[in-house]
């Protein structure tokens, strides 16, 4: 027997990446996303149910022209994403990676400006070993029930982030920290529910328990249910996934990403006779859809934003000569194009190397039409990456090849595919480069780690012990994508400036580009 059952809802955004207008900015059309979209189904779940809580789990300011063009041209301005996050009365949010990228300055204005606190307990002051943003958690009461809500971040942020932007942080393990947040709120809040928002994912199937990617520490969600005790809703996101399970008895929850899902934990509360209380959670997914029409308080409070950001965006930059359409993403990566060799020639020539390596973001890449607009650049060039130059051996450059090569497999019938490592857990396409600069072929038809032939530089084979001075953009050069063999190399040289910047200042100096494909390398099978 029960004397009062409370029911709580927990609303759960993450990896919203700037998206807040129900549109692609690459052609304006209308999209199931958005965080004005996002909005008016909070609001209805609002009207329906009494006790409401909202967390964003993080990657929220960062991650489309409009928080691209504020950061670079307005960020005197309040923060659009906070404007709107203070407008919808978020409870808390969590510290995402890529809420650094425009500068730990361009963070904390935003954190001073929201409503509500940041939580994460593991991103510390490196004196003083401290919290440095927020809180690590918060205590909510909802009609006499004491929930506790621990904050924390992926601490592999070092591994991509410019050093500049973290100086001064100490990134603990993020599987320490929990544990110890965990206990001390125990502890010392004894609260009803404790719930872990953690900007991380899983590193295991969440049913089997077998490996889904390198285990790196980077993701560490499955070992957190598995050897943290007191966990009863464990948030989730980073990884872009759709989840709502349970792992070892903890409720689970991760909410894709760019607005176009809704995370909801519902949280049902007994109040037992013995002065006891008796815990029940499950989750679940709300896709959004062009039905759920915007709410238009939202795009009015950032509309003079949109409004900046769009007039930007048609800004004519250049022309190009040729063709520079990116006609399929797959073929794009099976055999060079004139689209990619651009991108590496502009990287050779802010670094003033001779050898480059990039790669195609995403499927969704239209590539340079003949009027080139920043529009056009910033949906090909979607990250905010700034360049640097390493010195590698051929050793080293052999090595990152073939992990490019794993991306190719060969099917039953002998045809090349993506191989499944590169599309699960998540789809992970900007993991395959591709180089200028050298001469190669994959074949396919051979073994993993021998899939690299015919490696050469200006006609003579790659050296092994040789050293080379190779331009890539600071996330790859960190080690990023599990491209260790980069990580720690000298640093040659940093070219400080965006390459979307990069990019235009190239076009619009030279005013028509030539589209050109020397077809320096091929994959083969």
């Amino acid at each position: 027997m029960s004397e009062k059952t409370t029911n709580i809802t927990l609303l759960v955004t993450s990896d919203v990446h700037g998206n807040i207008f129900p549109t692609t900015y690459r052609d304006r059309e209308p999209a199931p996303l958005g965080l004005a979209r996002v909005a008016n189904l909070i609001k209805q779940i609002r009207q329906n149910k009494e006790h409401v809580l909202l967390l964003d789990n993080g990657d929220m300011i960062q991650g489309t022209p409009l928080t691209y063009h504020h950061a670079k041209y307005g960020a005197p301005k309040d923060n659009p994403m906070i404007r709107c996050m203070n407008e919808l009365q978020y409870d808390a949010a969590v510290i995402g990676n890529h809420e650094f990228n425009y500068g730990i300055s361009y963070l904390q204005a935003a954190i001073q400006s929201a409503d509500f606190p940041y939580l994460c307990g593991n991103i510390l002051d490196e004196t003083k070993k401290e919290p440095v943003f927020g809180k690590p958690y918060k205590i909510q009461m909802v009609d006499g029930v004491k929930l506790a809500i621990v904050g924390v971040t992926t601490h592999f942020i070092p591994n991509w982030e410019d050093p500049n932007h973290i100086e001064g942080l100490a990134f603990e393990h993020v599987l320490e920290s929990t544990r110890r947040w965990v206990k001390k709120v125990r502890d010392e809040e004894q609260p009803d529910v404790l719930v872990v928002a953690y900007h991380g994912g899983f590193e295991r199937d969440l049913e089997t328990g077998s490996p889904t990617e390198s285990l790196t520490g980077e993701n560490v969600g499955y070992e957190m249910c598995h050897s943290i005790e007191g966990i009863d809703v464990l948030v989730t996101g980073h990884q872009h996934r759709t989840l709502a399970e349970k792992v070892n008895g903890v409720t689970v929850i991760q909410p894709g990403s760019t607005g176009a899902f809704l995370g909801e934990v519902t949280i049902d509360v007994e109040q037992l006779h013995n002065k006891k209380k008796s815990v029940t959670t499950e989750s679940k997914i709300h896709p959004i859809t062009n039905d759920i029409d915007p709410d238009e308080r939202l795009l009015t409070l950032v509309s003079s934003y949109e409004k900046e950001t769009q007039e930007w965006l048609d800004q004519p930059i250049g022309k190009i000569d040729g063709d520079m359409i990116i006609h399929d993403a797959f073929e794009t990566r099976l055999k060079e194009t004139a689209f990619i060799e651009f991108i590496n020639k502009v990287q050779m020539d802010a670094a003033a190397v001779d050898i480059s390596s990039t790669a195609l973001f995403h499927n969704a890449s239209p590539g340079f039409p003949e009027n080139i607009t920043m529009r056009d650049i910033v949906s090909n060039y979607i990250y905010p990456n700034t360049l640097k130059v390493i010195e590698i051996t051929g050793a080293d450059m052999k090595q990152a090849l073939e992990l490019s090569a794993t991306y190719f497999s060969l099917n039953e019938d002998a045809e090349l595919e993506v191989s499944q490592s590169f599309l699960e857990p998540k789809p992970q396409h900007y993991n395959y480069d591709m180089w200028e600069g050298i001469d190669y072929t994959l074949d396919i038809s051979r073994e993993i780690g021998d899939r690299v032939q015919e490696l050469s530089i200006k006609g003579k084979p790659v050296s092994a012990d040789e050293s080379y001075h190779v331009v890539m953009n600071n996330y790859r050069a960190a080690g990023g994508g599990d491209y260790v063999m980069f990580k720690g190399k000298p640093v040659v040289r940093e070219i400080t400036t965006d390459m979307t910047e990069l990019i235009a200042d190239y076009i619009s100096q030279r005013e028509v580009i030539e589209a050109t494909c020397n077809h320096n390398w091929q994959v083969q099978k």
